[in-house]
């Protein structure tokens, strides 16, 4: 069988799996059935103290998305949830209850918790409809986290299940003085024919992820903002789609770099725009100088969209931070903690993965071609190739396929290279304090090479390099995303005992089994 045969072949089988689908009534409208959900609420910022509880629940609301109603999911009944505003160094109690009729769980992303709270299935059996779970969480780290399911985030995320944890941090001169801090939350949600375009029964879109065609900031679609002349903004910028990378920006502002997933950079840099693949977090200021109205933009090869807006009015600040906007400076606090570290950056690589793909079971990945939005094969090699940034930033090209892939179709693989073993086979021990250097290749020969946003629960690391080129501004981070056809070097500090997970972060991806488990033991 030709390579030209083969993609039609699996085009086919992907399509009759997706007709199959719907003719079994998985895709779900959820434009309907809204009785006894009342709509959504404004999102409320909650702030916790050392040794405080709080009372979350999910489950289902009313959203209007551009004038249409639908049924999605919530914490608290706000998309995104609460906002919990917490001290560095505190511990406090989140009682969870779920309130929907599916099993879920709460994860804390990015929070170097007990491993007993993780709320991940290897930590925690899925909590069934009705039941309650008390998460007491540490927050040793100062920065941006968010929290969201870790069962079917495939579903219960991209209806709108995620919120943010601001954890202050204990010194002041941690971060630099801003008039206001601004959360924004990124997401995207894939609406057709007045459906949010999802499967209730079974993960579907396994081979890219679900890329919305509704872009939403804090929830909205057009989301609006006010501010005075010469104020300093400070966002926390946070990805919560399935399988979107962002690349932010605010047009006629240009973006001070100041911190990433769990906590500030080594130094601050200017940017025009910002990159975050999904689950990454981002922290810049913005200083606007000038009157006027500023789109918060996202931009790919292809287009761009308009996320929302900032609109400036006359007068002046006050206080007025702009003087010192104008200074790019270095983080004494995050240099230290670095610091230490600092010997094992070019120490040999301990473990290796590949990422990679296996399509029905490895026989078709050979043959796989881009298939147009005529129905037509793309002409030349059948072998997908390489973006030439290495990121997929929309799936316009196999929108269908993509749509009807399921994860019995799709298998998405992390190989640890040492063994030859695939996803939950994989069995890493650690102790305590090792300094782990780690390799993440991401197969540029698989029948879909693509990037991944790759997570580890409860530990941090740095990101030494990409590509052999040295990081010369280090921040920890909790998820690194790896381009199709490059690697990435990371530096594991296992500090948390437990067994943890290591997954990708394309929600999609992740229920077509790309993860695994490592221990740390004390």
């Amino acid at each position: 069988m030709n390579k030209q045969i083969t993609a039609v072949v699996f085009g086919i089988v992907i399509i009759v799996a997706g007709l199959l689908a719907f003719r079994n009534g998985t895709m779900q409208n959820t434009s309907t059935a809204l009785t006894k959900v009342e709509p959504s609420k404004s999102t409320e910022t909650v702030e916790l103290k050392n040794g405080d509880s709080y009372d979350l629940t999910a489950s289902y609301v009313e959203k209007d998305i551009n004038g249409v109603k639908y049924k999605m999911l919530a914490y608290n009944g706000s998309i995104p949830g609460p906002l919990i505003k917490v001290p560095q160094g505190a511990e406090v109690t989140i009682n969870f209850k779920n309130g929907t009729d599916m099993n879920t769980l709460l994860h804390s992303h990015g929070v170097r918790m007990d491993n007993k709270f993780d709320g991940s299935q290897s930590s925690q059996e899925e909590m069934k409809p009705g039941e309650t779970f008390s998460y007491k969480l540490k927050f040793p780290d100062a920065g941006m986290y968010w929290y969201h399911p870790h069962v079917r985030e495939d579903y219960q995320q991209e209806l709108g299940m995620y919120g943010n944890y601001l954890v202050v941090a204990t010194d002041e001169k941690y971060w630099n003085k801003v008039n206001r801090e601004i959360p924004l939350i990124l997401d995207d949600v894939l609406i057709e024919n007045g459906k949010i375009n999802l499967s209730k029964k079974e993960a579907d879109h396994t081979l890219m992820g679900r890329h919305g065609n509704v872009m939403l900031v804090n929830g909205e679609t057009n989301y609006k903002l006010s501010a005075t002349q010469g104020e300093v903004i400070r966002f926390y910028l946070t990805n919560a789609a399935n399988a979107r990378p962002f690349n932010f920006s605010i047009k006629g502002a240009r973006l001070k770099l100041v911190g990433g997933d769990a906590g500030a950079t080594e130094r601050e840099e200017w940017k025009d725009s910002v990159i975050l693949g999904p689950s990454e977090r981002v922290v810049v200021e913005v200083l606007f100088a000038k009157e006027g109205v500023y789109a918060l933009e996202h931009t790919t090869p292809d287009k761009t969209y308009e996320l929302g807006s900032v609109t400036v009015g006359n007068g002046v600040a006050s206080p007025y931070y702009g003087d010192l906007f104008g200074t790019l400076r270095t983080n004494e606090a995050a240099k230290a903690s670095i610091d230490p570290y600092r010997e094992y950056l070019t120490k040999p690589i301990d473990k290796e993965l590949k990422l990679s793909i296996d399509l029905m079971g490895g026989s078709m990945g050979s043959g796989m071609g881009h298939m147009m939005s005529d129905g037509s094969m793309m002409g030349g090699s059948m072998m997908m190739q390489v973006p030439p940034d290495g990121i997929e930033w929309e799936d316009t090209d196999m929108a269908m396929m993509n749509q009807m892939a399921t994860k019995a179709a799709t298998k998405w693989k992390i190989v640890d290279t040492a063994t030859g073993k695939v996803n939950k086979d994989i069995d890493w021990n650690f102790n305590v304090g090792d300094k782990v250097k780690i390799r993440i290749a991401n197969d540029a020969k698989s029948a879909h090479p693509m990037q991944h946003p790759i997570h580890f629960h409860g530990q941090r690391f740095l990101v030494v390099n990409q590509n052999g080129t040295m990081n010369d501004n280090l921040v920890w981070k909790d998820t690194v995303m790896v381009p199709a056809g490059q690697y990435v070097d990371i530096l594991l500090d296992t500090s948390n005992p437990g067994t943890w997970m290591a997954h990708c972060h394309i929600a999609e991806h992740l229920e077509a089994g790309m993860m695994f488990e490592f221990s740390v033991k004390e």
